[in-house]
């Protein structure tokens, strides 16, 4: 039964629908999160900033290394994992990777709002209209006809000026904890903070205050060390290992806290010094290249600034480390498989906690080293060195995790080695944890042509009442 509306109910009804407008024709006093708005204002830094659309290529990085799907059993990256592309596929990439699922509304899919903390200046407008337990409560698709504008202006520069800023709250609060409040750093500092916004480690609080909030975890320092023991103190997991039965940590993008520790952050060369370099326009007056991408790109305004060597030397100095840090990363990997299958094994034997414990611990504090030290981008040239010393600790602790599963495995009776599955691919190793990728990928084209276009038209519909 529909209630016919009275004259004054029909008035009320529009002072309302009236009111919304009003209160929506501003997206934030201190965020405009169109990057367009600014293409005439900042040509040059705009033109350049959608020039990394033109990292079009997707990179497998599972197909490239099945150990991973392993490594992940059980967490959302063992279905999908691409290499980054540009700011420009920052929303793109996140609706389409398996990882985020396929929701049917706003209430439902596997990860948290949490997940667009850093992909969007529609994070700090929304943080800034509904404060931070606004914000953060809630599943991924909640945020999915509000998180539209891929990285841009608004997360580094205050609303239509150059000058630049922390956007979201969480990072203050990480800088101060390290003594390092934004707005008392030099201008030097800043240009890697702003970057710090994203290339970090973090995690999402459970507390019930705070739950599903961002936070980094460096309370008690920066380093790999540190933050183990942060998170060991906390009892915190991201996840239990669906073979070994590890509480697991997953480390971010911890390039920050390599970069910092490495000899390019000593020296005070900041992030921009490299991936954003001034650079000449067509009427030859410098401005800041916001194509951010490999150094090697633009040598003369990068590297060369610094460097007498030529690029080749360069270059072939670069790939040497990475070819060494590779290495180590592989090994790490082949001793953390084997581990989690005789763990596995273990368990089946009839292991008890009490004798699992320790074991497990070695496991989670291996993985935790090899994942910080291979997921910080560009762990490489930024701080070899600091690579490698974790990558061997992670070595280390992966084979002292063997041996005391191989005394505890003889003792329950169990023949040695333990028997790994095909694991050689991809498709192979997701086969061997029962993954049903079929559907999975199914029910994700499914969200992707009925979902997604319903979160367009209505951020369309929104942005339009937008002065």
């Amino acid at each position: 039964m529909v209630k016919k509306m009275t004259g004054k109910s029909f008035a009320l009804s529009a002072l309302v629908a009236a009111s919304f407008m009003a209160a929506s024709a501003v997206a934030s006093d201190k965020t405009e999160p169109r990057n367009e708005v600014y293409k005439d204002k900042f040509k040059n830094q705009y033109a350049s900033w959608h020039a990394t659309s033109e990292s079009k290529e997707i990179i497998d990085v599972l197909e490239e290394d099945p150990n991973l799907v392993i490594l992940w059993a059980g967490y959302g990256f063992a279905k999908d994992y691409n290499k980054a592309r540009g700011h420009m596929y920052t929303v793109t990439d996140l609706r389409n990777t398996l990882r985020t699922g396929a929701p049917t509304g706003p209430d439902n899919g596997p990860m948290p709002m949490a997940c667009w903390s850093c992909k969007s200046p529609d994070v700090p407008r929304l943080i800034e209209e509904q404060g931070e337990k606004g914000y953060f409560t809630g599943k991924w698709s909640k945020g999915g006809a509000e998180v539209v504008n891929a990285l841009g202006c608004a997360d580094c520069h205050e609303k239509g000026k150059s000058k630049l800023r922390i956007a979201k709250p969480f990072v203050a609060r990480g800088l101060e904890a390290i003594g390092k409040p934004f707005d008392k750093a030099s201008r030097k500092d800043k240009q890697s903070m702003v970057c710090a916004q994203c290339h970090v480690e973090y995690y999402f609080e459970k507390t019930a205050d705070r739950k599903g909030f961002v936070k980094f975890p460096w309370d008690m320092g920066m380093g790999v060390e540190a933050m183990e023991a942060y998170y060991d103190a906390l009892n915190f997991k991201d996840w239990t290992h669906k073979v070994s039965k590890t509480p697991m940590l997953k480390a971010q993008h911890p390039g920050y806290e390599t970069w910092i520790d490495g000899t390019h952050g000593k020296n005070g060369v900041s992030c921009t010094d490299c991936h954003m370099p001034k650079v000449k326009n067509e009427k030859g007056r410098k401005y800041t290249d916001h194509k951010v991408g490999n150094p090697f790109d633009r040598f003369d305004e990068t590297c060369g600034t610094c460097h007498e060597q030529s690029k080749e030397t360069m270059e072939h100095e670069v790939k040497s480390k990475l070819a060494a840090v590779t290495d180590l990363k592989l090994r790490a990997e082949a001793q953390l498989v084997k581990a989690h299958f005789e763990a596995g094994a273990a368990w089946k034997a009839g292991a008890t906690e009490a004798e699992m414990k320790p074991i497990l611990t070695n496991i989670r504090h291996a993985q935790w080293r090899w994942d910080y030290a291979t997921a910080s981008h560009g762990v490489a040239a930024h701080a070899a060195d600091v690579a490698l010393r974790i990558l061997g600790t992670a070595v280390d602790k992966a084979a002292d995790a063997r041996v005391q599963l191989a005394q505890l495995l003889a003792a329950k009776g169990v023949a040695q080695p333990v028997a790994i599955p095909d694991i050689s691919t991809k498709a192979k190793a997701q086969a061997a944890l029962g993954m049903d990728m079929k559907k999975m990928k199914a029910d994700k084209e499914k969200f992707k042509k009925t979902l997604v276009p319903q979160w367009d038209a209505e951020a369309k519909k929104r942005e339009a009442t937008y002065k």
